[in-house]
């Protein structure tokens, strides 16, 4: 695939959302960063293993099974390890974080840039709004005290309505993909075509499941859910209503979203650094280099940890009558 053709770019600004099946090449852009994330697990396991917290490093197992004993034997998910972003509370100065090339390199990826340039222009900031999921199988899922799933289902929600007001206006897209197959039965995302349209919509506390959008304001008999292959990848409108399915698989179901707006716009979480992935106007502006990403997320976190105040990054009250 090159370009958006017009077809695909006028579902996406009608719908809200476009699926572009076989965007990427499995081998050459999703398996490096499957590798680099087995040496992230790797050391995670052996950490765990001298700090007592499990009692075999699960090394004879694939990533997938290996990921879920050792949540399982430790009793929590370890999802922070994983994530290339901070987390929205309690950051501390060595609050787990990976930022590792082959992330990088996703996120530059030329292609995926150029279709940022059909939907956005040629001016291109890589949001700081970025996440790896690693949601287990629900039957082997970590759980609270309550008994709730620990990062089962995502509610239903709009990217709009996660951040700070000040990017309402933002023309910010996100770029959804899975690293392996995400079926049905795995948890695929399901989007509400059109809900775009609606504006940014009331969000209320869910627990640890984060902020979603009340049943009672939500057309959810409209919901299609968008099972994909790995290599498709999944564009969305920030204010495109989605949530994800709970995986009845037995295998981790796994994933990337990332976001991009137009530079010198609002990326809805100012604390978080974000950076030039492309400009055609200034391309001496544009960050190369993989080293200086992964400092500038040391750095945040340096700083975030020493000023409690600054890691506020909702907006919503849950005192609110749309949330009782």
């Amino acid at each position: 695939m090159e370009r958006l053709n017009p077809e695909q770019s006028f579902q996406f600004h009608d719908e809200g959302y476009l699926v572009v099946r076989d965007f990427f090449d499995p081998a050459a852009d999703l398996d490096p960063i499957i590798t680099e994330y087995e040496g992230v697990l790797d050391r995670l396991a052996r950490e765990l293993v001298v700090a007592g917290e499990i009692s075999s490093a699960h090394a004879n197992h694939d990533f997938s099974e290996r990921l879920i004993r050792i949540c399982q034997e430790s009793g929590r998910i370890h999802a922070q390890s994983f994530d290339f972003s901070l987390p929205q509370r309690s950051i501390q100065a060595d609050t787990p974080i990976w930022n590792g090339p082959a992330v990088f390199n996703i996120l530059r990826h030329p292609q995926l840039l150029d279709v940022m340039e059909d939907l956005i222009g040629p001016e291109i900031y890589s949001n700081p709004i970025q996440h790896v999921r690693l949601k287990l199988p629900e039957d082997r899922a970590i759980r609270d005290a309550e008994g709730k799933i620990v990062q089962g289902i995502t509610p239903w929600h709009q990217d709009n309505g996660v951040i700070q007001a000040e990017a309402d206006d933002t023309d910010m897209i996100t770029v959804w993909f899975p690293l392996w197959d995400a079926s049905i039965e795995s948890g695929c995302l399901e989007v509400i075509p059109r809900s775009h349209r609606a504006g940014v919509m009331d969000h209320c506390p869910f627990g640890g499941a984060g902020f979603g959008i009340p049943d009672k304001l939500l057309a959810k008999e409209r919901a299609v859910p968008l099972p994909m292959q790995r290599g498709d990848i999944l564009l969305m409108h920030r204010r495109t209503c989605h949530s994800s399915l709970p995986n009845r698989s037995n295998r981790v179901r796994w994933s990337f979203d990332l976001r991009y707006n137009p530079i010198g716009q609002p990326s809805g979480r100012s604390a978080f650094p974000g950076f030039v992935a492309r400009s055609r106007t200034h391309p001496e502006t544009e960050l190369h280099d993989p080293v200086a990403w992964a400092e500038s997320w040391q750095n945040a976190r340096a700083r975030l940890a020493d000023d409690a105040e600054a890691q506020t990054f909702n907006r919503w009250d849950a005192a609110r009558e749309v949330c009782a």
